[in-house]
């Protein structure tokens, strides 16, 4: 999906806390992984839907034989019914609790940043104050980028207020969800939709042409190469997405292509999976097969499993 107004990072310096990321732009496939998923360019994706976006970056720092060993655990709470084989169902039950997790790991973080009267509610007021609060006074005159910081005031408000379903300026725990991963609310289709179009539409004209469609994706540097999957990419642009063949994505047109309703990423994730990884063909996997494809699964980037596995709770 992907994911970010990185600018707020280098300007809000005074600020107690910044903007979480989550909330500034929303990517496509965002309930699985911002990654292109080409497995003959690497596995990053493949890590990421295992794993969980935000987990999987710790095995960075782990050697093959323990990034296996980590691994190997991992497979154990994923055969539920302990009959030394990872289904279809387990596979596809256990991708789908990592993005869950994930989301709600996320909220319960930033709830307490912005609950400043731990009252369980936050309200609009809280939000802008604890986020913007050291520059609303003067206007953002003393930020450089005034008119960026502006504009990002006004997109968090819109959508605080689409995530505010009852319109009384505060958010309950699951309209806060709302907010930060508007992604996964069928309500917030329509504010998905405008955001990814301002995100993209670099003309302003209110739709998504070919060149702001790949250029979101890629933008070559030194001469560089275009690599082959941006072919792809055109192709898709022109034989799916652009459905009535006009040249230009409209806010129809986008909505399918990021939140198409009848696309379960997780279960094509993990029909992919067991495809490459089951070598006899029986339509499940071993531990044997898993950890002899590890890399696929989590390679040497994948989460902080490390503080998973020493949790004392069965949450997972």
């Amino acid at each position: 999906m992907m994911l970010l107004r990185s600018l707020l990072s280098a300007y809000l310096v005074a600020v107690a806390f910044a903007v979480p990321a989550q909330e500034k732009r929303i990517h496509h496939q965002a309930d699985l992984s911002n990654h292109i998923h080409d497995d003959d360019h690497g596995y990053q994706y493949d890590h990421e839907a295992f794993l969980g976006k935000e987990e999987a970056k710790t095995f960075d720092q782990l050697t093959p034989d323990e990034s296996k060993d980590r691994l190997a655990k991992i497979v154990d709470r994923i055969d539920t019914d302990k009959d030394g084989y990872v289904s279809h169902a387990e596979l596809h039950h256990w991708i789908k609790h990592r993005q869950r997790r994930y989301i709600e790991e996320n909220v319960n973080k930033n709830w307490k940043d912005y609950d400043q009267n731990k009252d369980d509610k936050i309200s609009w007021e809280e939000y802008k104050n604890t986020t913007y609060g050291y520059y609303l006074g003067e206007e953002f005159d003393d930020v450089e980028d005034k008119a960026t910081y502006k504009a990002m005031l006004t997109r968090d408000e819109r959508r605080f207020k689409s995530a505010d379903r009852d319109g009384d300026g505060i958010a309950t725990r699951e309209e806060f969800t709302a907010f930060l991963h508007p992604e996964e609310f069928d309500y917030m289709t329509d504010l998905v939709v405008q955001e990814t179009i301002e995100d993209i539409d670099k003309d302003s004209d209110g739709k998504i042409n070919l060149d702001e469609y790949i250029g979101d994706m890629f933008t070559p540097e030194d001469e560089e190469s275009e690599p082959d999957w941006v072919q792809t990419e055109k192709k898709h642009f022109a034989e799916f997405r652009d459905t009535n063949k006009d040249g230009y994505l409209d806010a129809g047109e986008v909505a399918h292509w990021i939140l198409p309703g009848d696309v379960d990423h997780a279960d094509n994730e993990a029909k992919h999976l067991i495809h490459e990884t089951d070598t006899d063909k029986d339509g499940k996997i071993t531990k044997t097969e898993i950890l002899s494809n590890w890399n696929m699964f989590v390679g040497s980037q994948a989460t902080n499993y490390g503080e998973d596995l020493t949790k004392k709770h069965d949450e997972l």
